[in-house]
């Protein structure tokens, strides 16, 4: 697995744990679509109430594939983006396929 993952925190500083749980949930992205080389994460706070966002940015071949997600925990938005990442990758790996 030689997926590059980038965690960055504006403004604050994300603390090991946090750092260890983004990592780990990204770690099986490649599951879905072997050719991710790289994600990028950005974490800040919004405003507003439920305010840790999580940005994702992931590289396929040819593409790229961003999702961001806010929610009141940093962990609860990281799962959303996942999530919505794991069905984002079927498809392009899907579409990669296509003649």
């Amino acid at each position: 697995d030689n997926m590059d993952i980038r965690i960055q925190s504006l403004k604050f500083d994300a603390d090991q744990k946090l750092i260890n749980y983004i990592e780990k949930k990204l770690s099986k992205l490649p599951k879905y679509y072997d050719e991710v080389s790289k994600a990028e994460v950005i974490l800040s706070l919004l405003p507003d109430f439920d305010n840790k966002n999580v940005k994702v940015i992931v590289e396929v071949p040819g593409n790229q594939i961003v999702v961001e997600r806010h929610s009141g925990k940093f962990e609860n938005a990281v799962v959303d983006c996942v999530d919505v990442l794991k069905d984002l990758l079927v498809k392009a790996k899907e579409k990669r396929k296509e003649p």
